[in-house]
Protein backbone atom coordinates (compact mmCIF):
# COMPACT_ATOMS: atom_id res chain seq x y z
CA UNK A 1 0.00 0.00 0.00
CA UNK A 2 1.33 3.47 -0.82
CA UNK A 3 2.74 5.47 2.06
CA UNK A 4 0.27 8.34 1.58
CA UNK A 5 -2.69 5.94 1.74
CA UNK A 6 -1.24 4.33 4.87
CA UNK A 7 -0.76 7.80 6.32
CA UNK A 8 -4.44 8.63 5.74
CA UNK A 9 -5.55 5.34 7.30
CA UNK A 10 -3.29 5.85 10.30
CA UNK A 11 -4.41 9.45 10.76
CA UNK A 12 -8.06 8.34 10.60
CA UNK A 13 -7.43 5.68 13.24
CA UNK A 14 -5.73 8.17 15.54
CA UNK A 15 -8.75 10.50 15.27
CA UNK A 16 -11.24 7.76 16.15
CA UNK A 17 -13.36 8.28 19.27
CA UNK A 18 -11.77 6.95 22.43
CA UNK A 19 -8.21 6.84 21.12
CA UNK A 20 -7.06 9.36 23.76
CA UNK A 21 -8.61 7.42 26.64
CA UNK A 22 -6.15 5.86 29.07
CA UNK A 23 -6.20 2.09 29.38
CA UNK A 24 -4.62 -0.13 31.99
CA UNK A 25 -2.45 -2.88 30.56
CA UNK A 26 -1.45 -5.58 33.03
CA UNK A 27 1.10 -7.92 31.47
CA UNK A 28 3.74 -10.24 32.81
CA UNK A 29 6.68 -10.70 30.47
CA UNK A 30 10.21 -11.87 31.08
CA UNK A 31 13.14 -9.50 31.32
CA UNK A 32 14.52 -10.63 27.97
CA UNK A 33 11.31 -9.50 26.27
CA UNK A 34 11.37 -6.16 28.13
CA UNK A 35 14.92 -5.55 26.94
CA UNK A 36 14.02 -6.47 23.36
CA UNK A 37 10.87 -4.32 23.44
CA UNK A 38 12.91 -1.36 24.63
CA UNK A 39 15.43 -1.94 21.87
CA UNK A 40 12.72 -2.10 19.20
CA UNK A 41 11.06 1.08 20.49
CA UNK A 42 14.41 2.90 20.63
CA UNK A 43 15.29 1.81 17.12
CA UNK A 44 11.91 2.93 15.80
CA UNK A 45 12.08 6.31 17.51
CA UNK A 46 15.60 7.03 16.29
CA UNK A 47 14.91 6.28 12.63
CA UNK A 48 16.70 8.50 10.15
CA UNK A 49 14.68 11.15 8.33
CA UNK A 50 14.28 9.17 5.12
CA UNK A 51 13.25 6.03 7.01
CA UNK A 52 10.61 7.44 9.36
CA UNK A 53 7.55 6.54 7.33
CA UNK A 54 4.47 6.70 9.54
CA UNK A 55 6.52 7.95 12.49
CA UNK A 56 6.39 11.40 10.88
CA UNK A 57 2.63 11.49 11.49
CA UNK A 58 2.79 10.78 15.20
CA UNK A 59 2.52 13.86 17.42
CA UNK A 60 5.65 14.68 19.43
CA UNK A 61 3.74 14.15 22.69
CA UNK A 62 2.87 10.59 21.66
CA UNK A 63 6.48 9.84 20.79
CA UNK A 64 7.55 11.13 24.22
CA UNK A 65 4.84 9.03 25.86
CA UNK A 66 6.09 5.93 24.07
CA UNK A 67 9.66 6.68 25.18
CA UNK A 68 8.48 7.11 28.78
CA UNK A 69 6.61 3.81 28.60
CA UNK A 70 9.71 2.07 27.32
CA UNK A 71 11.86 3.60 30.07
CA UNK A 72 9.32 2.66 32.74
CA UNK A 73 9.29 -0.95 31.55
CA UNK A 74 13.07 -1.06 31.89
CA UNK A 75 12.91 0.50 35.33
CA UNK A 76 10.27 -1.95 36.59
CA UNK A 77 12.31 -4.88 35.25
CA UNK A 78 15.50 -3.54 36.87
CA UNK A 79 17.22 -3.32 33.49
CA UNK A 80 17.87 0.41 33.14
CA UNK A 81 21.58 0.17 33.95
CA UNK A 82 22.11 -2.86 31.70
CA UNK A 83 20.31 -1.13 28.84
CA UNK A 84 22.51 1.97 29.21
CA UNK A 85 25.66 -0.17 29.17
CA UNK A 86 24.45 -1.98 26.05
CA UNK A 87 23.80 1.35 24.32
CA UNK A 88 27.37 2.34 25.17
CA UNK A 89 28.69 -0.84 23.55
CA UNK A 90 26.76 -0.07 20.36
CA UNK A 91 28.28 3.40 20.03
CA UNK A 92 31.86 2.17 20.34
Amino acid sequence: MATNVMAQVYETLLCSPGMNEAVKVDVKINRKTVLLLNSVIERGLTAKDGEQGLLELIPKETVEELQQFSDECLKKAGLTELSEKMKGWNTK
